[in-house]
């Protein structure tokens, strides 16, 4: 391959470790390049993403005994495909034997190593994926994704329909890459595949179909790619739920671009158990999504300070905050912004008397200990947590007495 260009290699040099890797694998001759999105967004000048990813026409079993050889870790983390993790200054990168595909059935590839760069290239999505750069900067296009990524063209390798036949998780990268590096509509012919195609989308696994979903929300502005979804019949076979955008365009003007949050504006009240099992979320995503399509209080722009640290108090800082935030998509009122800085400020008081304060009063232990506390913090909190302990104990002394009585 003939280089193309030449570019500024000092974002993909990041740290030494990835030096320490190139010194390594290149030590018996052998050419290695950066390949892939980090590639890519040197290209256009986006900040590198984090992941470094290397190529070479060595096969794994070298690969391991010169990163070895070196002093550095090496992982198999995806032997059979070539790929092994190299361990450098507690950095990891991936390093990737050059690779064509043998045979697929739409979700898995059997690949036959190679030491041929463009045939490595054209089996990848998408052309501005398919781009080697030396570590001296030189670089290497061959399916032409150098223009694609600098005028915003997401354009798959060859024929899309193969493309997608090959692993159908090709759909909904599509539209990802299109959210976060298109600058323009997408290609009819692209999105006319993509529909064609639909069907093979319903078999992915949830797990695929979650990671890429998060990311595709992620983007600075997803929604218009979230209509093409809907629009091409991909959307009603993931997840038909979302039959709309709704309110995520506006959320994505104020918000910090939490994709999960940005998932729950797409959905309705008991949609959310649904989706998260789809979508293989974790216990803990699982439980925020409930939490924020059937929230356990309403957040308004009305709450005076007294009741917004009530309700603090009540559902946590991060539920509050994500309950602002869709309740400021769905009104545009002002004043959620300060109650945003407020909760993430916010640190919350304890309850001045604890059990031992109640059984010290002479109550017996059991569930009237917990019922006097409950009684005595709700007091509390009316109070804007405004008693101290004195006059907590003073209150406790009062309830347990009535009680008594």
């Amino acid at each position: 391959m003939t280089p193309v260009d030449k570019i500024d290699p000092r974002p993909l040099m990041m740290t030494t470790g990835v030096e320490a890797v190139i010194a390594a694998l290149s030590a018996n001759g052998a050419v290695v390049r950066f390949v892939g999105g980090c590639v890519r967004d040197a290209v256009i000048g986006r900040p590198p993403g984090g992941d470094i990813d290397l190529a070479t026409a060595d096969q794994p079993e070298t690969v391991i005994a010169l990163l070895e050889a070196a002093g550095l870790r090496a992982l198999p983390t995806g032997i059979t495909h070539g790929t092994v993790t190299a361990v450098a200054d507690r950095r990891p990168v991936e390093v990737t034997t050059l690779r064509r595909d043998v045979e697929t059935d739409g979700r898995h590839a059997r690949v036959a190593f190679t030491d041929d760069w463009e045939a490595d290239a054209t089996r990848r999505d998408f052309t501005m994926n398919a781009m080697f750069c030396d570590p001296d900067g030189a670089l290497y296009d061959p399916v032409g994704g150098l223009d694609d990524a600098r005028a915003g063209r997401v354009r798959f390798v060859g024929d899309p329909v193969r493309r997608i036949d090959e692993d159908a998780l090709r759909i909904l990268r599509f539209f990802r890459f299109h959210a976060h590096y298109g600058l323009g509509p997408a290609d009819p012919s692209f999105l006319s595949s993509c529909r064609s195609k639909a069907a093979l989308a319903t078999a992915l696994s949830g797990e695929r179909v979650g990671a890429e979903m998060l990311k595709l929300l992620a983007a600075p502005d997803p929604a218009v790619t979230l209509e093409l979804m809907i629009e091409s019949g991909v959307m009603a076979g993931l997840l038909p739920q979302i039959i709309g955008p709704g309110n995520l365009a506006a959320l994505c003007r104020i918000d910090d671009g939490d994709a999960l949050r940005r998932l729950a504006v797409l959905l309705g009240r008991g949609d959310a158990k649904a989706v998260a099992m789809r979508l293989r979320l974790s216990n803990d995503q699982r439980d925020r999504l409930e939490a924020m399509t059937a929230p356990p209080l309403d957040i308004g722009a009305a709450l005076d300070g007294a009741a917004q640290r009530r309700a603090l108090y009540r559902i946590s800082a991060e539920l509050f905050i994500d309950l602002a935030y869709l309740a400021w998509a769905g009104s545009g009122e002002p004043g959620f912004d300060v109650m945003v800085e407020t909760a993430r400020k916010w640190r919350p008081p304890a309850l001045p008397i604890d059990g031992h304060d109640v059984i010290a009063l002479g109550v017996e232990k059991g569930q009237r200990v917990g019922g006097l506390l409950r009684e005595v913090e709700d007091w509390w909190i009316s109070g804007d947590f405004k008693a101290d302990r004195e006059a907590a104990l003073a209150k406790l002394a009062s309830l347990a007495s009535l009680a008594a009585d």
